[in-house]
């Protein structure tokens, strides 16, 4: 009995504490779980009609979308059949940008250049991620609030949990015809408790984003007490400085090999052009284009056009440990896309629930309060209207017909 007191107060301390921002997670946990979705239903940009003949190379689509945006530096040119090919620039320092070129990848014509800064679902994501300020900021607070969440969910079920079975069809339903604080109550404490189970996975997913003390942590246990790979960017051999090939660029080359190993393939082939002469060319390789956690990470030199093996999480997928795959589906998970549409719509209703928790969690504690303080007027007033003496023994003044005596 003690324990479920002490469990109580930490359950409405960290809920107090924490009510506002699990709500606004919650929310908008909401709205980008569909993201894909209403983005393909709304911009017409994204979809081109496929053609037997091959796309343009990325060194000529990169030519197109420069002049688009001038002294801009591109990061990836991507290809799916079906679909718009997609040129992505942004920039952290000196100046941080994020744009998409869309364009047609076998005519290279311009369909759309997309400020992401303005776009509606980015605002939305900086939101979710760092509350609108600076990422150094604003995710340790969401971390932080989501770390509290765990905690509040871990004690909701130990509080919602029968001591007896014959009370636990009382626990399992909501009681639809009663008054509406039973209904609220029975809102938090059964949505709360069949939601818990869904929204424990988004929470700590959420932590291995927030936290990399978490992510180190989850990867040790998972690998069963290996330290997590760190990523470091990849180099190429800069000693000779010649390429192989000169008649067109390396990327060009690297893109040709990897579309003919791909014939007929439905997902998304990314390629990125190095940024520097140290940089070597990326290429990613991912068959299912709704989820990320299958991509296939290549890298190679930009003058010998060697493949360079790496020892991160990005590398080759059929090399990739149980742990790493774990850690590559952490986003997938998050947002449901794990599973499918089924999967959204099970994160979208867990998160619709998780920001309704605050709410229906604030409105049993003010009713508690509420009868608290009716309960020390009926008390004090002995079921008697309250008169002088008992004005002189309370703090709050007391509301009758005539006005507060």
């Amino acid at each position: 009995m003690i324990i479920k007191k002490i469990v109580r107060k930490l359950h409405l301390w960290l809920g107090l504490s924490s009510g506002l921002i699990v709500l606004f997670l919650g929310l908008t946990g909401c709205i980008l779980a569909f993201q894909r979705e209403i983005e393909d239903a709304v911009q017409s940009y994204r979809f081109t009609e496929a053609r037997t003949t091959e796309p343009l190379p990325p060194s000529a689509l990169k030519t197109i979308a420069d002049r688009q945006l001038p002294g801009k530096k591109l990061h990836s040119i991507g290809y799916q059949k079906g679909r718009s090919a997609t040129a992505v620039y942004y920039a952290f320092q000196p100046e941080e940008y994020y744009h998409i070129v869309f364009l047609n990848p076998y005519t290279g014509e311009v369909l759309e250049v997309k400020d992401m800064s303005k776009d509606f679902f980015r605002v939305v994501i900086n939101g979710h991620y760092y509350l609108w300020l600076p990422p150094h900021i604003g995710q340790p607070i969401l971390a932080t609030a989501t770390l509290l969440f765990v905690i509040l969910m871990v004690t909701g079920i130990i509080l919602w949990w029968p001591r007896h079975l014959a009370v636990l069809k009382q626990r399992l339903m909501v009681k639809w015809n009663a008054r509406w604080r039973r209904v609220n109550y029975d809102l938090h404490n059964v949505f709360g408790f069949y939601m818990s189970w869904v929204a424990l996975f988004i929470a700590l997913t959420g932590l291995v984003m927030g936290f990399h003390w978490f992510s180190k942590s989850a990867y040790y246990v998972l690998s069963g007490g290996k330290a997590q790979p760190q990523y470091s960017e990849t180099f190429s051999d800069t000693t000779g400085m010649v390429p192989v090939q000169k008649d067109r660029p390396a990327m060009d080359i690297i893109w040709a090999k990897t579309m003919n190993s791909h014939r007929n393939f439905g997902g998304v082939i990314d390629v990125h052009p190095p940024e520097s002469s140290k940089s070597a060319i990326e290429v990613a390789v991912n068959p299912d284009s709704k989820t990320y956690w299958k991509t296939d990470y290549r890298y190679y030199d930009q003058y010998t056009l060697q493949e360079i093996e790496v020892n991160h999480l990005y590398g080759r997928f059929a090399k990739a440990s149980v742990a790493d795959k774990a850690l590559r589906m952490n986003y997938d998970i998050h947002v449901g896309a794990i599973g499918g549409l089924p999967g959204k719509i099970i994160a979208f209703t867990a998160s619709l629930i998780a920001a309704s928790l605050p709410v229906t969690g604030f409105l049993i504690w003010r009713g508690r309060k509420k009868k608290k303080r009716q309960n020390v007027i009926s008390t004090y007033a002995g079921g008697r209207q309250p008169g002088e003496k008992l004005k002189q023994r309370l703090s709050f003044p007391i509301r009758t017909s005539s006005g507060p005596v």
